[in-house]
């Protein structure tokens, strides 16, 4: 939605406002989640074996309401560079709407991405693996959503070093290794599309 208002905003007349709204409501969410608590990234809340388990509006859930983050200690790369992107792709919604707001974006963007980097692991690998699989489990790995976070980034902000990410990262990372899909789960043929 974030690169809809950002690639097509200007062909969407009245529905523009209603637009950038569904994205600053997404937006804000993340933004609470990535920035809240420094180091800390919140990625799910709720136990998603009893929680697939219950149909009520979740103001009606007494299920209990575990909090998982990605943290240096419990690394989840996939999902922190999947926000970043997702933080990025918003910030270049509201580059000229709200410049403000775009810049708070791309600096929470930025730090998600950091964290993601720095602390490399698949979320549903590591120390969440019990809370995260079997239902998001990544197939593909962390990497695609690293490389999706970078062009993003460099996108966002201009700034060459996320380029020069990508470019150092991209063969390792599998980004020629593709079935051409795009999808929750594999963002390589998506980073092609946005370079």
């Amino acid at each position: 939605l974030a690169r809809s208002v950002a690639d097509f905003g200007k062909y969407m007349g009245s529905d523009l406002p209603h637009a950038r709204a569904a994205v600053r409501w997404g937006a804000d969410y993340l933004l609470k989640a990535a920035t809240s608590t420094p180091g800390t990234l919140y990625v799910q809340v709720g136990d998603p074996g009893q929680d697939h388990k219950c149909w009520e509006r979740p103001e009606d859930m007494d299920t209990p309401r575990a909090v998982y983050a990605v943290t240096a200690s419990t690394p989840g790369s996939d999902v922190a560079a999947e926000t970043a992107a997702a933080l990025a792709a918003s910030a270049v919604a509201f580059r000229r709407a709200d410049p403000v707001y775009a810049a708070r974006l791309l600096r929470a963007a930025v730090v998600a991405f950091e964290l993601a980097d720095r602390h490399r692991g698949s979320y549903s690998e590591g120390a969440l693996s019990a809370a995260v699989c079997p239902f998001y489990c990544s197939y593909s790995g962390y990497e695609d959503e690293l490389l999706w976070a970078a062009a993003w980034l460099h996108r966002a902000s201009g700034n060459a070093s996320f380029m020069a990410y990508v470019r150092a990262n991209g063969a390792q990372d599998g980004a020629g290794n593709d079935d051409y899909s795009f999808s929750w789960d594999d963002k390589r043929i998506g980073t092609k599309v946005l370079l």
